[in-house]
């Protein structure tokens, strides 16, 4: 206890170096979690700094490594709920590390004349994580010559030393058209989404619907991210003379696009209309949509790719890595067997 009056003492790095009975150089390398410092001596600086009490100077330890300790987080829409998962895992391993994410919506950003990518480099971010498809390729190719840039649920730009952390998209789709198949489903139809996420649930759709023996392109539209693209895309294909019993959507927002047209066209889900999306996010629980839906393991991926992050800020150097999430598809009551004619 202090004599009144008399501020405590607020332990230093010589303090913690003293305890651990190493150099002050040393605690400054632990601080930047630099690879070099055995796993021993580690302990010993941590086990010091909490025995003491002691909280490193955010700012002095950016200024001592030349980083601002955030990480700038690039969306293409804010409003997909998607990213929700995502970023919590993304911001619970970055905040583990004493990193803050920084958001920009590039969706918005483009509206209002702001380029996100420079606007977080110009805040000196450390490193930037791509979430979902983007239109920014050319800029983050610019910006992975300067910092470190990880792609989460997205696989483009192909770049060097480019980290990519993605569900297994062939698989996921794979499960949900078994679903229908084994339902009893023949006149299967998808809504297609864009760049090569949409082409690998395509292809494992149309792998799964051939090896059943089906037409696996009778029933394709192509309907992008959107509930009013998925709307469209599930007109055309419930307009048609022979239409599809289900349907499998590139994503969510699409899916209750297409839960929409199927209500306006008279069509009963999932008496008339079998319906699954994909992303599981929280609109597939609501009670009165109840819709099947991919489960993508989005906050594994939002987890994995901080600590993609930072193993890249640790050692730029790194080869190029994809992480595959594993899928499962969550049955709900959207899905049946098919109309008795």
């Amino acid at each position: 206890m202090t004599e009144a009056g008399t501020p405590p003492h607020v332990p230093t790095i010589r303090d913690v170096a003293a305890r651990a009975g190493v150099s002050k150089s040393l605690v400054s390398l632990v601080l930047q979690d630099d690879p070099r410092v055995s796993a021993a001596r580690r302990e010993a600086v941590q086990a010091a700094m909490s025995e003491l009490g002691y909280r490193p100077s955010r700012r002095a330890r950016a200024l001592s490594r030349s980083r601002t300790d955030t990480v700038g987080v690039l969306l293409n829409d804010l409003r997909n709920p998607w990213f929700i998962d995502l970023l919590a895992g993304l911001a619970t391993t970055l905040r583990t590390a004493g990193l803050s994410p920084i958001l920009a919506d590039s969706h918005t950003d483009h509206r209002v004349g702001i380029d996100s990518i420079e606007m977080l480099l110009g805040l000196e971010v450390d490193g930037i994580i791509v979430v979902g498809t983007t239109e920014e390729e050319l800029r983050i190719a610019s910006a992975a010559e300067q910092v470190p840039v990880v792609l989460a649920g997205t696989r483009e730009p192909h770049l060097p030393r480019l980290d990519v952390v993605v569900n297994d998209d062939l698989a996921g789709a794979r499960s949900a058209a078994r679903h229908l198949i084994s339902l009893g489903h023949t006149r299967i139809g998808h809504i297609a989404g864009p760049d090569e996420i949409g082409a690998l649930r395509l292809r494992g759709f149309r792998e799964t619907l051939l090896e059943a023996g089906l037409d696996a392109d009778q029933y394709l539209e192509t309907g992008g991210f959107s509930e009013e693209g998925g709307y469209a895309a599930a007109r055309r294909l419930l307009s048609r003379p022979t239409p599809p019993t289900a349907i499998l959507a590139f994503n969510d927002v699409a899916a209750i696009g297409a839960l929409s047209a199927a209500d306006d066209l008279g069509l009963r889900v999932p008496h008339d209309l079998s319906l699954i999306g994909y992303d599981n996010t929280h609109l597939t629980r609501i009670r009165h949509i109840s819709l099947t839906s991919v489960d993508n393991g989005s906050f594994a991926v939002g987890v994995q790719a901080g600590r993609f992050l930072i193993d890249r800020l640790r050692n730029p150097s790194l080869d190029a890595r994809l992480y595959l999430v594993p899928t499962s598809l969550d049955v709900r009551s959207s899905t049946a067997a098919p109309p008795v004619l």
